[in-house]
């Protein structure tokens, strides 16, 4: 049997040897890291990494992603420590998502100088504008037929409670879909999760089902309150570079002054 987990290990060191760049953070992301993965679900497995100060000093700036691998198990990419810098700055809540993922692969004490830092741009309403679109776009690509691939509900039901999440508690959601189950649902709507998600353990990813009415007409009622709240709320971006700028700094190996 392929030992997966190796075979990743195996990967991040073969993409440090070639990139000349340092892992400070992997893990995977998507629906393992979410806890609905199918049977035959592949590995998102997402990392920053950083390279030496004197590449970010260069004209030619190397690219600020590495595309390392996609095939039918292993799906390998990961950001630059610049530009995942920048993404929290705007309240990128993907890179949120990597950031608090409980399947880490590989991590270092910078990453969570980072992390820490990090928490002071979380932006509600980029968030929740993100959960809604999400859930928005899933529901109308996967989920008007009488028939649906049932992950697909998943993919909208993640979002809109992670959304609910924000609205309860005002800061970055939990990564497992088991962990946003922990909020108060109404009964009928937690029963249907719950069958939903014995069925979806026996079951492929493009296999298709009846709807299930109580989580549709949730899915639906949701997208529109999710929309209206994100309209609604005030630009709560952080506006200040000075902890990334300094995180920055302290990560590539340089000091206030500019000196390596």
């Amino acid at each position: 049997m392929r030992d997966i987990l190796a075979e990743i290990n195996e990967k991040l060191n073969e993409i440090e040897q070639k990139e000349g760049v340092r892992i400070l953070h992997a893990v995977e992301s998507g629906s393992r890291a979410w806890g609905f993965a199918s049977p035959d679900s592949d590995y998102d497995v997402r990392f920053v990494y950083v390279r030496p100060a004197e590449d970010y000093l260069r004209l030619d700036e190397p690219r600020d992603v590495i595309e390392w691998q996609l095939d039918d198990v292993l799906d390998i990419n990961g950001w630059d420590l610049k530009k995942a810098l920048r993404q929290f700055a705007r309240g990128n809540a993907t890179l949120f998502e990597w950031s608090g993922s409980p399947i880490a692969y590989r991590t270092t004490d910078d990453w969570k100088k980072i992390r820490e830092t990090s928490k002071q741009y979380f932006s509600e309403k980029s968030a929740v504008y993100h959960y809604y679109g999400t859930a928005n776009n899933t529901f109308m690509e996967f989920l008007q037929g009488e028939r649906v691939r049932y992950k697909k509900y998943f993919y909208a039901l993640r979002p809109l409670l992670a959304a609910k999440y924000i609205e309860e508690y005002h800061e970055a959601p939990p990564v497992l879909f088991d962990d946003l189950l922990k909020m108060d649902i109404e009964s009928d709507l937690r029963k249907g999760i719950e069958e939903l998600l014995e069925i979806k353990k026996k079951t492929t990813e493009k296999e298709e089902n009846p709807q299930i009415p109580v989580i549709r007409s949730f899915i639906e009622t949701e997208i529109g309150k999710q929309k209206e709240i994100a309209n609604n709320l005030a630009d709560d971006h952080n506006k200040d570079w000075t902890p990334l700028n300094s995180v920055f700094a302290e990560v590539i190996g340089i000091n206030s002054s500019g000196d390596n």
